[in-house]
């Protein structure tokens, strides 16, 4: 990104923290970012670590990308869950697990909450174990 924009231009990118701190609500997504640094995927658990990190998946830089732009575990997950559900105007049927709502899960080997809030490049190694959606299992490791 710095590269292209430069440094100052660069601060007011992802700007998660900022956002957030400012009453914002996070609308995350799964699609790839575009930035050549931090090739993502099509994997959530990566913009994850990348939120609470601001790290690439190598690892750099080894303070993180503007530091105090990071998020919690919980305010990633959100941005992924709770925060596209109240944007897309469906917070009363789906965004988080509740009875009656619905939801497709995915089951990991690890606690992410637990791995985020101790070691987010943990985060790297979690693995799928099955997930379920429309009410039955459509993926098993």
């Amino acid at each position: 990104m710095e590269e292209r924009i430069g440094v100052e231009r660069s601060r007011g990118a992802y700007a998660f923290r900022k956002l957030k701190d400012s009453g914002a609500v996070l609308i995350f997504g799964s699609d790839s970012p575009g930035t050549n640094a931090a090739r993502y995927f099509l994997n959530p658990v990566y913009g994850l670590y990348a939120a609470i990190s601001r790290q690439t998946l190598k690892g750099e830089p080894a303070a993180g990308w503007f530091p105090e732009q990071r998020l919690t575990i919980e305010e990633a997950i959100e941005a992924y869950t709770k925060g596209p559900a109240w944007a897309s105007f469906e917070e009363d049927v789906k965004g988080v697990l509740a009875p009656g709502k619905f939801a497709d899960i995915a089951v990991f080997d690890a606690n992410l909450i637990d791995v985020g809030r101790s070691d987010p490049a943990r985060l790297l190694k979690a693995r799928v174990l099955y997930t379920i959606a429309g009410g039955k299992v459509v993926h098993e490791r």
